[in-house]
């Protein structure tokens, strides 16, 4: 009779715990998800909605990430507050709409006359650059995640040909990251605007110029409507890395397999995006042409090598006036220099038989 009721009470207690079980494995999570691009923007906004199905999927639907337009929520390039206070749960963004708070941050999302993808990642994920990057968002009480990329962008869209680097000085122009504290040292007084606001700024004369991304996307703006002049190369950004910014408090609070489908997810996209934009953006360069009479320009080596003068310029004076834009310079310019001989050794000339 005893054992009896001994069998009982452990059939009990398994059949509790296998409810308890049951019910945790059945959890629901919802997330919501700011956006700094719309989903109708190549690459950028479209690879935010990918993600988001990516987790649906990954979780059988039982973490559902909902992706929200921009301004939404909040305005396009404020995810970094919103996450922090958890007012929302994530925020698909980049680095470089954070310089307001850290001028160093811009160097996480790319560097003018940076390296290539594969270089930037190892200085990012293996030689400390994602160390100090996280670091700084932790201290914000957000977890800081690598999540996209794109290959490389356009330097500007321009009314007129530019003949001579003169003709930049007092032109006003929107311009992202460290490439816009170059163009400051030539004369341009730059700003920085979300995707959506740049059309309007250039159509009521706010400002003069623009650059923004590639041509899928620009091409999505209508930049070409107002200037017709697309300069390359994108000196100021030969890679571009982005990230999804995730409240801390909601990161502790998912089980271990949820963290991972996060992560998982952010590598999967990562390799699409990149992949996509090599693709996709030298069509869309013909396109610009021959649909919408947009003239590809290219800067000459002379001008190109005043741009890269004005940069050095920059790493020094920030450096100087910046202790933490020194420790991020001093980790990417350490590892450049380690990287250089083999980068040196395995580099081709894109044809031998001229």
């Amino acid at each position: 009779m005893k054992s009896r009721k001994t069998l009982a009470v452990f059939a009990l207690l398994i059949s509790t715990a296998l409810v308890g079980a049951t019910a945790q494995a059945d959890k629901r999570i919802k997330a919501k998800l700011h956006s700094a691009w719309g989903a109708a923007v190549p690459h950028l906004g479209t690879s935010g909605v990918r993600f988001a199905k990516n987790i649906n999927r990954l979780s059988g639907g039982s973490f559902q990430v909902k992706f929200y337009e921009p301004g939404a929520l909040v305005p396009g390039n404020e995810g970094f507050d919103a996450t922090s206070k958890g007012s929302i749960e994530m925020a698909w963004t980049t680095a470089g709409y954070d310089v307001g708070k850290y001028p160093a941050l811009a160097y996480f999302t790319a560097v003018p006359f940076g390296p290539s993808m594969g270089e930037y990642f190892a200085w990012k994920m293996f030689g400390g650059g994602n160390e100090i990057q996280q670091r700084i968002y932790a201290s914000h009480n957000i977890k800081q995640m690598d999540c996209f990329a794109i290959g490389p962008e356009t330097s500007g869209w321009f009314k007129e040909p530019i003949e001579d680097l003169e003709q930049l000085r007092g032109l006003k122009m929107r311009f992202f990251g460290l490439g816009a504290r170059v163009m400051q040292k030539l004369g341009v007084s730059t700003q920085l605007l979300a995707g959506g606001d740049i059309f309007p700024a250039l159509e009521k004369g706010v400002i003069d110029a623009t650059e923004f991304s590639m041509p899928a996307m620009d091409i999505k703006y209508g930049f070409y409507q107002i200037a017709k002049n697309n300069y390359f190369p994108g000196w100021h950004q030969q890679v571009s890395i982005s990230q999804l910014l995730i409240n801390m408090d909601f990161w502790n609070s998912l089980p271990d397999n949820y963290q991972a489908m996060l992560e998982i997810a952010c590598g999967d996209s990562i390799q699409h995006t990149y992949a996509e934009t090599e693709y996709v953006n030298p069509f869309a360069m013909v396109e610009m042409g021959e649909k919408y009479g947009v003239h590809t320009r290219r800067w000459r080596d002379d001008q190109i090598a005043v741009f890269e003068k004005a940069w050095q310029e920059v790493v020094a004076e920030d450096s100087a006036a910046d202790p933490l834009f020194k420790e991020v310079t001093a980790s990417y310019e350490t590892f450049r220099k380690a990287y250089g001989k083999w980068g040196a050794a395995q580099s081709l000339k894109p044809t031998y038989l001229d």
